[in-house]
C-alpha cells in the first residue's frame, strides 16, 4: 500500500505566492515546476496524474510534497551551494579598488580591465567581477555643471513650487526651443529588424538643412503647443508667443518657465509681455536647463522619432515632426516632478562640498 500521501493545506498568502510563481515569466523553471507540483498536491490530484501531466517521477513529487510540508515556501528554493573556494584574497581585491579610485594608468586617462589586469597580475575577467561587485565603472564618465546663478536657490524654489502647487485658474507652461534639428538621409537603405539581428543603417548620411521646434508644455496635462520655424531668433520667438496666445484660454493667467537665452529677453519680447499682462515669467537658473520639464519632452521626441528618422528635405522633416506632435497630443501624459526643492538643494550642496574637498 505504501505510505499515505501528506495532505497539503495552503494559506491564502501561500496560494497567491505559488500562483504568481507559475504565472511570472521570470520565475526560474525549477521553482515554477515545484510550485505547480505543490498546487496540484494541495488540490488533491494524485501523484500518478501529476507526474504524467508535468513529466516528472512520483519520487520527485513526493520529495517536494515533503519539503513543502516541512519548510513551506522557503523549502522550494535551492539552498546556496558552497562552490569553488575564492582564489583572490582580500588584499588583492583592496589593491584593485584602491588603484581604480585613486590612480590612473601611465598610458591612458582611465583604467580598462586589460590595463588593470596587467598592473595587478590578475586576469581581466577577475577585474571585471571585482568592479561589478563594488559598482565601479571606470570606463564611464558623466557630465555636469554647477550653476553660478546668484539667485539659484530662489529660482529653484519658485519653479518647483509651480510644479508641485500650480496657481488656481492658471496655466503653467514650460517653454523652450529644440534648435538645429537636422534633416538627415542615409546614403543607402538599411536592413529591417529580423530574428537574431537588429535593424541596420549606414554610418554616413547626407545633410538637407535644419529646422527648430518651439514647444510649450502644459505641466498639468502634458499637452504641447508647438511650432516649427527655420530659425530661432527673437522674431521667431515672438511668432511662437502669438501661437501660445491663440491656443490658450483668454480668461486664465499663464506662467511661463523658460531659460535665459538672449532671444527671450530682447526689447521686442519685453514689449510683447508688457502688452500681455496675464503672462508671468519664471526664468530657470543659468546652467540648469534640467529643471525645465520641456527638456524631458525634447528627449522623448528625439529618442522615439528624430534619431532614427531619414528625411530627404527640411520640408519632409517638418511634416514628420508635425505628424508626431499631432499623434502625441491625442493622448498626452504629464511629466510628474517628484523631487522637492529641499532635496535638490541638498544634493547640490553635497556635490559642491565634495568637489571643494577634492580640489583642496
Amino acid at each position: 500500500m505504501g505510505r499515505p500521501a501528506i495532505a497539503l493545506n495552503l494559506t491564502e498568502d501561500e496560494l497567491t505566492t505559488l500562483e504568481s510563481w507559475v504565472r511570472a515569466r521570470k520565475t526560474p523553471a525549477a521553482e515554477k515546476l515545484r510550485a505547480q507540483i505543490v498546487l496540484a498536491c494541495a488540490q488533491g490530484e494524485s501523484g500518478e496524474r501529476i507526474g504524467a501531466r508535468l513529466s516528472v517521477s512520483e519520487q520527485t513529487i513526493s520529495k517536494w510534497r515533503r519539503r513543502f510540508a516541512q519548510y513551506r515556501i522557503a523549502g522550494l528554493s535551492d539552498a546556496p551551494r558552497p562552490g569553488q573556494p575564492r582564489k583572490i584574497g582580500d588584499a588583492r581585491i583592496e589593491e584593485v579598488i584602491r588603484k581604480t579610485l585613486h590612480e590612473t594608468p601611465q598610458n591612458a586617462t582611465h583604467w580598462s580591465t586589460t590595463l588593470m589586469a596587467k598592473a595587478t597580475g590578475l586576469y581581466p575577467t577577475a577585474i571585471s567581477r571585482i568592479w561589478r561587485a563594488f559598482g565601479l565603472k571606470p570606463h564611464l564618465q558623466e557630465t555636469f555643471k554647477l550653476s553660478t546663478d546668484p539667485h539659484f536657490v530662489a529660482k529653484v524654489r519658485d519653479i518647483v513650487g509651480l510644479y508641485w502647487a500650480p496657481p488656481e485658474r492658471a496655466l503653467v507652461l514650460c517653454v523652450d526651443e529644440k534648435s538645429q534639428i537636422q534633416a538627415l538621409n542615409r546614403t543607402q537603405p538599411g536592413l529591417p529588424l529580423t530574428f537574431g539581428k537588429p535593424a541596420t543603417r549606414t554610418h554616413d548620411y547626407k545633410r538637407h538643412g535644419t529646422t527648430s521646434l518651439f514647444a510649450a508644455l502644459d505641466v498639468a496635462t502634458g499637452k504641447v503647443i508647438s511650432q516649427l520655424q527655420r530659425r530661432h531668433r527673437s522674431a521667431e520667438f515672438l511668432r511662437f508667443l502669438d501661437t501660445i496666445e491663440a491656443n490658450t484660454p483668454r480668461d486664465q493667467d499663464i506662467h511661463l518657465i523658460m531659460d535665459n537665452y538672449g532671444t527671450h529677453k530682447t526689447q521686442a519680447v519685453r514689449a510683447w509681455f508688457a502688452k500681455h499682462p496675464r503672462y508671468h515669467l519664471h526664468f530657470t537658473p543659468t546652467s540648469a536647463s534640467w529643471i525645465n520639464v520641456v527638456e524631458r519632452f525634447f528627449a522623448l521626441i528625439s529618442e522615439r522619432h528624430i534619431k532614427r528618422g531619414a528625411h530627404t528635405s527640411v520640408k519632409d522633416l517638418e511634416a514628420s515632426i508635425a505628424h508626431y506632435m499631432e499623434t502625441y497630443n491625442r493622448d498626452p501624459k504629464p511629466f510628474v516632478w517628484t523631487k522637492s526643492a529641499d532635496a535638490i538643494l541638498g544634493s547640490i550642496e553635497r556635490l559642491a562640498t565634495k568637489i571643494n574637498n577634492d580640489a583642496n
